[in-house]
């Protein structure tokens, strides 16, 4: 049997999946790769460092030289995260023609353009399918099994961590915060969250799907993005009165050859499809205009989801006989416009407080329908207090016409506040 040297570059959650698979499943990958694959080197900052996985001596090292001037190496997987110095550790790498799979999504984002180029320059491959909503093959079913069709549509949930938190607020009636701190604990977020529970992490997942779906380069900043950390218990106890879960859901849309891009909270009907992705589980729903409607379903997160793909990555590598070939970007990406988001359709959750007083209710039913707005439900539970909480559901209707309303609405003597804006999602169209 041959064999073929590979490195890591980083062992924490991510490079101990890794290791793990391809210990424990070392037959079967052997027999779908065609060779046996010794780690040779991985690269981490503190050699001494306890680790969650045995490694045998003299391959863990805190020298990048040690990897990417040996040519002995023929594959290097990037799993360190971050953009400095994982860039320039993969073009480096690849310079030196070794292929390089890589579970960053911030990476790939952002500077997908300079890897990729570099990956066509060099004749090497450049695998990322772990970038994207980690145990899931997305990117491969893009790039393989859809290619036949025009994908028109994509919803998911691609960030397992906010699903956890929302999950835990649905179920078992948590407030956020302390639903936070239990995926915390539990390992889904990190100590700084915000990358998570603000949305970038799923807006740079998104931009990476939408340009291999639909041939175009995404700048992250254009984007729209809202992170979960409004979300409160009374939304949530609100949706299930409507009939609706909140999810943090990633779409894009083309329409008329103009792309709609958003990350956000979003209420969606018990009956979606994704209203149950629980807990730190991912799933994304495509529409292709031969395939129709699709929809792929794991662990988002974690080490071994994560690093299953990335040895699948490897895999498909090895299975390619180590040809030099390039197998990234088969799309020519061309320019794409992007939608406002007033320009944007959806339904709305509106939350306001507001003084218990007459008229009120009228006030604001009169704002909303001078701009376009329908109302399709109200509800207003107590009565007798100064504030009372009112809640609209209002039919499709453009973000603009609803901005509006809100600007105007909030200048009422008798609103007190705003609470919170939700859209309302009722499935793939």
């Amino acid at each position: 049997m041959k064999k073929v040297k590979i490195a890591l570059l980083g062992l924490g959650n991510v490079g101990t999946g890794v290791c793990k698979i391809l210990n424990t499943n070392k037959e079967e990958i052997r027999n779908r790769a065609g060779y046996d694959i010794e780690i040779a080197k991985i690269l981490v900052r503190d050699v001494n460092k306890k680790r969650d996985v045995n490694v045998p001596e003299g391959v863990i090292t805190a020298s990048p030289e040690e990897i990417l001037d040996d040519e002995s190496i023929k594959i290097v997987v990037e799993v360190m995260g971050g953009t400095d110095p994982a860039k320039d550790y993969m073009i480096r790498a690849m310079k030196a023609k070794k292929h390089v799979v890589t579970a960053n999504k911030l990476a790939i984002a952002t500077l997908g353009d300079e890897l990729i180029g570099t990956a066509k320059e060099e004749g090497v491959m450049l695998k990322y399918e772990a970038s994207v909503a980690g145990g899931i093959p997305i990117i491969d079913t893009i790039n393989e099994s859809l290619t036949a069709n025009k994908i028109k549509e994509i919803v998911g949930i691609i960030n397992g961590t906010t699903n956890y938190i929302l999950t835990k607020m649905y179920l078992e009636n948590m407030d956020f915060e302390t639903a936070l701190k239990e995926a915390q604990e539990m390992g889904y977020a990190e100590a700084d969250p915000t990358s998570d529970v603000e949305g970038y992490d799923a807006v740079y997942k998104l931009g990476i799907l939408t340009s291999l779906a639909f041939g175009t380069k995404v700048d992250s900043d254009l984007i729209y993005r809202e992170g979960i950390s409004n979300i409160k218990s009374i939304d949530i106890e609100y949706a299930k009165e409507f009939g609706y879960v909140i999810k943090l859901l990633a779409i894009v849309k083309e329409i008329d050859n103009v792309l709609e891009l958003r990350v956000h909270p979003t209420m969606i009907s018990t009956r979606h499809p994704l209203a149950n992705v629980n807990d730190s589980f991912n799933a994304v729903l495509l529409k292709g205009n031969a395939v129709g409607d699709l929809m792929l379903y794991g662990r988002g997160a974690g080490d071994l989801p994560t690093g299953s793909a990335v040895v699948g990555d490897i895999i498909s590598i090895l299975k390619d006989n180590m040809e030099i070939k390039n197998e990234v970007n088969k799309i020519e990406l061309s320019a794409k416009q992007i939608n406002n988001m007033e320009n944007t359709e959806s339904q709305y959750y509106i939350r306001a407080t507001v003084k218990d007083v007459p008229g009120v209710l009228g006030e604001i039913s009169a704002i909303l329908g001078n701009n376009n707005v329908s109302v399709l439900s109200v509800i207003q539970k107590s009565k007798g207090q100064e504030f009372v909480t009112i809640v609209f559901v209002t039919h499709k209707t453009l973000e603009g016409n609803i901005n509006k309303s809100i600007s105007a609405i909030e200048q009422l003597s008798s609103v007190q506040k705003i609470e919170n804006v939700i859209r309302v999602e009722n499935g793939i169209k």
